[in-house]
């Protein structure tokens, strides 16, 4: 209605706006047609089947783009994801308030927190372990308490709250978490702060790092795949792109009696990186 009073009545700048939107409206309309109709012709010629294939395919080798700094030349394990890029000194810092409950806490403790399964169950089981010489036992406690918050962190999608993780997380724990593990969208005119399948990706390489440096750069990749509700599959592209060696193991507790454990090692020197396997692969498709 108002459209057709403009063009009754409008001053011939209001009908020049009004005719410009019309055929950017039309514009867009031949547009998303040609879109639409030059994704069916593709999906025909080459099959569902081979598309997601590809999907895949590129998806693996974009891996590496989201894996925490890889110093190749480093002459120890420790070196090669320095543990200051996965933690800073003053993020480290301000992780011994809410730790401290870990350094603190008591089999029974953790036998309850096991049942309420409060927290993830790679944690749970390294408490277990905490050392008894009160600097090793705190630096742990730290480490675990991150893992723990990053791995709960990763099974959010949109983050809507001011303090996601609850106001017991220090404020530069929340903003790294924010800053680096998610993504900007936009959503009814808003901006929203989104966990995509990248910003995960990316997490869970965060996770498996910050894991070797806990276990002496050896670590259970089912547990943690586990408690990130990953399918093997991804942990394992995740893992290899890490340029971790993969090995089987026996299960564990806390997991299935026939689940096979896979463990990731990262040892020096680091294997090869395998990308014209993927070229080839595609070969093959087309």
């Amino acid at each position: 209605q108002m459209d057709l009073c403009i063009e009754a009545f409008g001053t011939s700048k209001q009908k020049r706006a009004l005719n410009s939107r019309r055929m950017n409206a039309v514009g867009n309309d031949i547009l998303n047609t040609a879109v639409t109709k030059a994704a069916a012709n593709i999906i025909n010629a080459k099959g569902v089947t081979a598309l997601t294939q590809d999907v895949s395919q590129d998806d693996v080798q974009n891996i590496s783009i989201f894996l925490p700094p890889c110093n190749e030349d480093a002459d120890k394990p420790e070196n090669v994801y320095k543990f200051e890029d996965i933690l800073s000194p003053a993020e480290y810092e301000a992780l011994q308030v809410p730790a401290a409950v870990f350094v603190k806490i008591t089999p029974e403790e953790i036998t309850k927190k096991t049942e309420d399964k409060s927290h993830c169950s790679f944690v749970l089981e390294e408490l277990k372990f905490l050392p008894a010489d009160e600097k090793s036992r705190d630096h742990k406690a730290r480490c675990l308490w991150f893992l723990d918050t990053l791995i709960k962190f990763s099974q959010l999608k949109v983050i809507k709250k001011k303090h996601p993780m609850g106001p017991e997380c220090p404020h530069i724990i929340t903003r790294k978490l924010m800053k680096n593990f998610t993504s900007l969208t936009y959503n009814n005119g808003s901006v929203q702060n989104l966990i995509s399948a990248s910003m995960k990706a990316k997490i869970i390489a965060y996770v498996i790092a910050l894991a070797l440096h806990i276990n002496n750069f050896q670590t259970d990749l089912t547990v943690l795949q586990n408690d990130m509700k990953l399918q093997e599959s991804r942990m394992m592209d995740i893992a290899k792109a890490m340029r971790l060696k993969v090995s089987k193991a026996k299960g564990l507790l806390g997991l299935q009696n026939d689940q096979n454990h896979k463990l990731g090692t990262l040892s020096l020197p680091l294997p090869m990186q395998k990308s014209s396997g993927n070229q080839r692969k595609r070969k093959k498709m087309n």
